[in-house]
């Protein structure tokens, strides 16, 4: 009797222990969507570059302007969906949108007239496939990296110049055209359990976009150059929601 009930103490804990290593391994809810909104900080690259033209039958010289000097912070609205495939990391796919009102920009000078440009707004839509991993911090609070890569539809750009004391106003159509640009990124974040198959989150991190398509409309008065080079550098910070099912 003593032998077989060794082995049926031994039957049991093993049949305990692998059913503790499924629950462990296996994540209760596989199936996740998430929805953000935060704010999208340049940090890196340039709008247009410096160039020396004629334009308007007078010398111009262009300055060269970072996105950050024309755009600043903009709207930052993301959602998506994910799959938990172990306990500790999720598949996931997200769209990105931007939106970025652009200031009034000194561009450089026409002649004896200071030069300014009126960028449109800077629009975008993006599709990311990444893969996250999880930290538990505490038993409601789990920290997480994440990386992926994607694409970013950007919306045509075009600029509107003017040089007051030259009576000179004119539109460089199509500054850039519209543009399907190869993204990655890195975000680290915090997620804080708020119910059982919900978690608020924020997160921080750096996103880099390819340069946009340049058109070359400019390229008969020498100034071809300031918008072939305009990849950018960006810091998004997020706040959302994550829910599982």
């Amino acid at each position: 009797m003593h032998k077989y009930f060794v082995r049926v103490v031994m039957l049991v804990m093993v049949l305990a222990f692998s059913s503790s290593a499924r629950a462990q391994s296996e994540p209760e809810s596989r199936w996740s969507a998430e929805a953000g909104i935060g704010w999208d900080n340049g940090i890196s690259g340039n709008i247009n570059s410096s160039a020396i033209g004629t334009l308007n039958n007078q010398t111009v010289v262009i300055l060269k302007n970072k996105y950050e000097d024309v755009y600043g912070t903009g709207l930052h609205l993301r959602f998506g969906g994910g799959y938990m495939y172990k306990e500790d990391t999720e598949l996931r796919v997200t769209f990105t949108f931007q939106s970025i009102d652009a200031d009034l920009t000194p561009m450089g000078d026409l002649g004896v007239s200071n030069l300014y440009g009126q960028y449109d707004d800077y629009q975008s839509l993006g599709i990311d496939f990444g893969i996250r991993r999880y930290a538990r911090l505490n038993s409601f609070l789990r920290g997480y990296g994440e990386g992926a890569i994607g694409l970013a539809f950007i919306d045509e750009t075009d600029v509107v110049l003017a040089a007051p004391q030259a009576n000179f106003t004119g539109t460089a159509t199509d500054f850039y055209d519209k543009t399907s640009a190869f993204t990655f990124g890195f975000n680290l974040g915090l997620a804080f359990a708020v119910h059982p198959r919900a978690d608020a989150f924020t997160q921080i991190g750096i996103r880099y976009v390819s340069g946009m398509s340049d058109v070359d409309a400019l390229n008969a008065t020498g100034l071809g150059s300031i918008n072939d080079k305009s990849s950018r550098w960006a810091m998004p910070f997020i706040s959302g929601l994550r829910f599982k099912f």
